[in-house]
C-alpha cells in the first residue's frame, strides 16, 4: 500500500543576492511509516568549479552535521511515544536541524508524493536531485568516500548512523579525529580505508602510513578499537600487494578488526546490537 512522504532538498546557495544554488541533500518524512531520514553528498568539487573560496572541509562538517540530527530525530520517531501529533511535513524537523536564515545550506519548500518504500524513494530522490548533477568522471580508483558509501547504506537502514560521532584521539605527540565512532568501556571507530588504487606501492604506503598514525596514537592513554572498513583492489593483480598491506595494517598496537564489502550488512547488523546492550545496560 502507498503512503504519503513530503521532501525538501537541502541547497547550497553561494550569494544570496543571484540566488544561485545547487542541490546537496534531501530530507524525506513518511508520516505514517515513521520514517525520516536524509542523504547529502560529502562531494564538494562541483560547488568548487562554480564558486571560488568554499571551505570543503567545513562544508563536509555542516552536511554530516545535519544527515546526522535528522537521524537522531528519525530514531526519536520511532522509539519514542508520540503523545503529540506527528508532524505533518519534512520541514517540521529541519527546521529544528536548519534554522531559516541568510546562510548558504537551506531546505527547499516541500514536495510530495506517494511510496511503499520511504527508503529506495529517498535513493531515488538524491539520485535525481543530487547525483546526477555531480560530473560523472571515469575513475580507476576508488577514494575512502566512495568506499564508506557501501558501508553506509546498511548503517542506515538499520538506523545506526546517527549514533556514530566524531572523536579525536589525542596522544602525547599527536592527535587525530575519526568521523564515525561511539563509547562503551572505550571508543569504537569505524573507519573506510580504500585500497583499490592503480598500483601496487600505493597500497602498501598507505598501509604504512595508518600503522605510523595508529602506532603514534597508542603512545597516550585512551584506549580505542579501530574496526577498518575495507575497500578492496578491483584489480586482481594487486591482490599481492593487498595481502602485504593487510599484514602491515595487522602490526598496529591497538585492538583492531578488518570488515570487508561483503560483511557491511552483518557488521551494522553487530553495531547495532552492541550498541543498543549498551544503552540498556546503562
Amino acid at each position: 500500500m502507498k503512503i504519503p512522504y513530503s521532501f525538501s532538498i537541502l541547497r547550497y546557495t553561494h550569494d544570496i543576492v543571484s540566488g544561485e544554488f545547487i542541490n546537496v541533500g534531501i530530507v524525506l518524512f513518511a508520516p505514517k511509516a515513521r520514517f525520516l531520514s536524509a542523504m547529502c553528498t560529502p562531494r564538494f568539487g562541483r560547488i568548487s568549479k562554480m564558486f571560488a573560496n568554499v571551505d570543503g572541509e567545513h562544508f563536509k562538517q555542516v552536511t554530516r552535521y545535519i544527515e546526522a540530527r535528522i537521524e537522531e530525530e528519525g530514531e526519536r520517531l520511532i522509539s519514542e511515544l508520540m503523545l503529540d501529533k506527528i508532524p505533518a511535513g519534512a520541514l517540521d524537523f529541519t527546521k529544528r536541524v536548519l534554522p531559516v536564515d541568510d546562510s548558504s545550506l537551506q531546505f527547499s519548500p516541500e514536495s510530495f508524493g506517494l511510496t511503499e518504500k520511504p527508503q529506495e524513494t529517498l535513493e531515488q530522490l538524491f539520485n535525481r536531485y543530487v547525483e546526477k548533477y555531480y560530473e560523472k568522471m571515469e575513475r580507476t580508483s576508488r577514494s575512502d568516500d566512495d568506499v564508506w558509501k557501501i558501508y553506509k547504506k546498511p548503517l542506515e537502514e538499520k538506523r545506526v548512523l546517527a549514533s556514530l560521532i566524531p572523536h579525536q584521539i589525542i596522544a602525547n605527540d599527536y592527535e587525530h579525529e575519526f568521523e564515525y565512532c561511539w563509547k562503551n568501556e572505550k571508543w569504537h571507530i569505524s573507519e573506510p580505508i580504500s585500497f583499490d588504487m592503480l598500483d601496487s606501492s600505493y597500497i602498501q604506503d598507505k598501509a604504512n602510513v595508518w600503522l605510523g598514525r595508529i602506532t603514534s596514537l597508542t603512545n597516550g592513554s585512551e584506549k580505542f578499537k579501530l574496526n577498518v572498513l575495507i575497500g578492496s583492489p578491483r584489480d586482481e593483480k594487486l591482490a599481492s600487494s593487498f595481502v602485504k598491506a593487510k599484514n602491515i595494517l595487522h602490526r598496529m598496537p591497538c585492538d583492531h578488526d578488518f570488515i570487508q564489502e561483503d560483511q557491511a550488512s552483518q557488521y551494522a547488523e553487530n553495531l547495532k546490537k552492541d550498541i543498543e546492550a549498551h544503552k540498556n545496560a546503562a
